[in-house]
């Protein structure tokens, strides 16, 4: 293993720490249930501000909520990166970037009328639901989709290569059969457009063929269409089936340094900066 950076140690960041991001402890859990509610209620508020009837007749109380999450958001988030010893670590992480997603657009709004709506984005921070509760069993499924998807990636990735030239030779067959004819297909370009819809079996009906030739060859790839959405299905959920044999035990505990999450039941240093998960580890060495 790498040669462990050496931290001063801090009592007071590693009391908020074990505060605002160890749901394993009463005071966390008890602090990130008041932070969903408060999530949900920022998000309800720019929801109902979108409503012109009720804005209007309640501007001042809106503009005041707004800031006051704002401020509550904008205070949580410097408190992660106090007490976290390695701050960028924690900032260029996940939930790091959506937290400061959650307050920009306020005060980019300074600048910039009408982005307020943009805190939405505030949402995402109820993936945080799945650590308050310690709900190991959706740790653990998560574990499986991701580590799925990084495996497949590559075939995923090829398959999808294989799409694009397929749209590209669809949308330019459609484009021989029906450019003379039909307005709709003026252009190549547009012919791919009404492949990627055909094929993904969306179906705008903004563009049709006309001519027999035509629908016989949409009718073709709209069967088709069923083939494509099947393959990466297929492809993850085999890779799925395989990472389902190995048991993966997680918890909640997260690094005092740089604040990843999700380690093993028994991990004893962190899986990202290699520094002790445990204090009272590093006391005893």
């Amino acid at each position: 293993m790498a040669k462990k950076a050496k931290f001063k140690r801090n009592p007071t960041k590693e009391k908020l720490h074990e505060i605002i991001f160890e749901a394993d402890t009463p005071a966390g859990k008890w602090f990130d249930i008041v932070l969903m509610i408060i999530i949900v209620a920022s998000v309800l508020v720019v929801m109902v501000e979108s409503i012109d009837s009720v804005h209007d007749a309640h501007v001042e109380l809106f503009f005041a909520l707004e800031w006051f999450f704002t401020i509550f958001f904008t205070l949580e988030y410097a408190m992660r990166l106090y007490c976290v010893y390695k701050p960028i670590r924690y900032a260029t992480s996940f939930f790091g970037i959506i937290d400061l997603l959650a307050i920009i657009p306020t005060y980019l709004e300074l600048l910039i009328p009408n982005t307020h709506f943009l805190i939405v984005i505030r949402a995402l921070r109820l993936l945080r639901v799945f650590r308050i509760f310690k709900l190991a069993s959706f740790l653990k499924e998560s574990q499986y989709i991701l580590t799925a998807l990084k495996s497949s990636k590559q075939k995923i990735m090829v398959f999808l290569t294989f799409i694009l030239l397929m749209t590209i030779i669809i949308g330019s067959l459609m484009y021989l059969i029906e450019g003379g004819t039909n307005e709709a297909f003026s252009s190549i370009p547009r012919s791919i457009y009404w492949a990627i819809v055909t094929l993904t079996t969306v179906g705008y009906g903004d563009i049709t063929p006309h001519t027999s030739i035509g629908q016989f060859f949409a009718a073709a790839v709209m069967i088709l269409g069923y083939a494509v959405i099947a393959v990466p299905t297929g492809i993850v959920s085999a890779e799925m089936s395989k990472e389902n044999e190995v048991e993966i035990a997680l918890n909640t505990q997260s690094c005092s340094y740089c604040g990843i999450e999700d380690h093993q039941d028994d991990a004893k240093y962190c899986r990202s900066c290699g520094e002790s998960l445990h204090i009272n580890d590093q006391e005893s060495e």
